[in-house]
C-alpha cells in the first residue's frame, strides 16, 4: 500500500509539472504572437526597440452595466527573457454597459519603471491614457475615450508618461463606457 502511494504522489508531481510546462509553452505563444500583432505599427516598434522592458496581456476581459470590472493575466520581459507575471484587474463606477476582450503592451522606459511596476502593488490613475492601435496596425492610434491622436512618426510623437507607455489593442465585444477607475498590478518573479 506504501508503494502505490509513492507511485501516486509521484504520477501527481509529474502530470501537475508537465500542465505548468503545457501552460508556460501557451503563455510564450499567446505573448509572441500578441507582441507580433502590436509590432506591425511603426510607433510600437520604436519603443520596442528602446524600451528597458516590457509587459504584455495578451487578453483582458472587461465588462459592466453602471458597475464594471476588468481582468488578465500576463508577463513581464526584460532583454527578451521572461522575468515575472503579472495580473490587471480594474473596477469602474460610471456610464457603461456591455463587454469585450482587449490586450495591452505596457514598455518601461528604465529600469526605475520597471521596479515601480514590479513592486507587486502597481496602479495607474483614472486619468492614466493608452494609445489604442487598430486592427490594420497601421500609424493610426486614439487615446483611451474615444479622442483621436495620430501617433506615427510624421505626427505628433508618443511620449512615456512616467517612465511608461500604455498601448491597447481591441479583441472582440462591443462596450459603451465614459467611466472612472484604475488600473491594479499585481506581480511575482519566476
Amino acid at each position: 500500500m506504501k508503494n502505490i502511494n509513492l507511485i501516486l504522489l509521484a504520477l501527481t508531481l509529474i502530470f501537475s509539472s508537465g500542465v505548468a510546462l503545457a501552460d508556460a509553452a501557451a503563455d510564450a505563444r499567446a505573448d509572441e504572437a500578441t507582441l507580433n500583432q502590436f509590432l506591425q505599427s511603426p510607433v510600437v516598434q520604436s519603443f520596442h526597440k528602446n524600451a528597458y522592458g516590457y509587459a504584455i496581456f495578451p487578453k483582458i476581459g472587461k465588462g459592466g452595466l453602471g458597475i464594471g470590472g476588468a481582468h488578465g493575466k500576463g508577463r513581464t520581459y526584460v532583454g527578451g527573457k521572461r522575468t515575472g507575471t503579472a495580473s490587471m484587474s480594474q473596477v469602474t463606477i460610471g456610464f457603461q454597459a456591455g463587454g469585450q476582450a482587449f490586450a495591452q503592451l505596457i514598455y518601461f522606459e528604465d529600469k526605475r519603471a520597471y521596479d515601480d511596476f514590479t513592486s507587486g502593488n502597481f496602479e495607474f490613475s483614472a486619468q492614466a491614457e493608452a494609445i489604442a492601435i487598430t486592427s490594420s496596425a497601421g500609424a493610426e492610434a486614439s487615446t483611451a475615450g474615444g479622442t483621436s491622436a495620430q501617433a506615427d512618426a510624421n505626427q505628433k510623437k508618443t511620449k512615456y508618461s512616467k517612465g511608461m507607455v500604455v498601448f491597447t489593442m481591441g479583441k472582440g465585444g462591443l462596450m459603451y463606457e465614459a467611466s472612472v477607475g484604475g488600473q491594479k498590478f499585481g506581480w511575482k518573479a519566476d
